[in-house]
């Protein structure tokens, strides 16, 4: 697949979008708008051109999303009319295409029982055929195709993000997190740390009811010989992990840290990493899922007299 290029930041940014009917153009462009671009879905061709010449004031980018049913769709046209434009200075054009096997976009429409355009009176099968030939040339011509045939709606938002949450520049998002096993695991880390082979708060009847925001448990667990020289490690695994990321063009990093019940050892390891990282010049986010969660014996996982 293609990757997506970065706007640029001297020239009015137009992405165009367009693929199969059910296969993601809509969740891509509501994607597209909550990272701040301007959108135009079914803009008829005919206002093409006057739309993507209008100056561009204020510098947001514009995705205009188009399929077989926009009035005056005929993508030969298109195609021309947007290279012809492309050799304007002031624009830069680029194009994605979302597109889908003919088998799950069955599946789709059967599950939603929504007629295809194209179908009319013929099977459904015939009818994504027919828009999968009508389509080619704007397929083959697209700079970045995304298949979301074995894409769940949320895959298609989070890769979307990947390819278009960016700019020259602009800093990747960092999330550094806490959570507790006991009650799952979070879905979407794209690191996870296990910090269960720490001393344990929890079995202090002090620093019992504290969390890791608090400075006992934060001495407490700064004394276990295991954690400065795995903190130290995994900070600089990430101080050179997550340029490597930047640089692929990756907008989103989530780095997560777990301990038992997610109050405690996670928490403070969390705290103590997104310190480290902001002295190395990131901006993370902390967050701390299990933090206000009742904090009990059964879910930290034995009685005090085994810890």
């Amino acid at each position: 697949m293609s990757k997506a290029m970065p706007p640029s930041s001297d020239r009015k940014n137009i992405l165009l979008v367009t693929g199969m009917l059910g296969a993601g153009k809509t969740t891509a462009l509501n994607v597209l708008e909550d990272l701040g671009w301007e959108i135009i879905d079914n803009l008829p061709i005919r206002f093409l051109e006057n739309m993507v010449t209008t100056p561009d004031a204020d510098g947001v980018p514009l995705a205009i999303g188009f399929d077989s049913r926009t009035r005056g769709f005929a993508p030969h046209d298109i195609i021309d009319l947007i290279e012809r434009l492309t050799e304007t200075d002031s624009l830069s054009i680029s194009s994605m295409f979302i597109d889908c096997s003919t088998e799950e976009l069955e599946r789709r429409y059967n599950e939603t029982r929504r007629r295809h355009p194209l179908a009319s009176e013929r099977p459904l099968g015939e009818g994504i055929r027919a828009e999968r030939d009508l389509l080619g040339p704007l397929r083959n011509w697209a700079a970045v195709v995304v298949d979301t045939s074995g894409f769940a709606a949320n895959d298609l938002r989070q890769h979307i993000r990947d390819l278009y949450a960016h700019s020259p520049g602009a800093p990747m998002t960092v999330t550094v997190s806490s959570f507790g096993f006991a009650r799952g695991a979070p879905p979407l880390a794209d690191l996870m740390f296990d910090m269960r082979f720490l001393n344990n708060p929890h079995w202090d009847e002090e620093l019992r009811p504290q969390t890791g925001l608090e400075a006992g448990v934060g001495d407490y667990i700064r004394k276990d010989p295991g954690f400065t020289p795995s903190l130290e490690r995994i900070l600089s695994l990430l101080t050179d992990l997550l340029p490597r990321y930047q640089m692929q063009g990756k907008a989103y990093v989530h780095v997560a840290f777990g301990c038992t019940g997610g109050r405690h050892r996670s928490v403070f390891t969390a705290e103590q990493i997104a310190a480290g990282l902001r002295e190395a010049g990131f901006s993370p986010t902390v967050r701390h899922r299990n933090l206000g969660a009742r904090t009990t014996d059964e879910i930290e996982g034995g009685s005090v007299d085994h810890p």
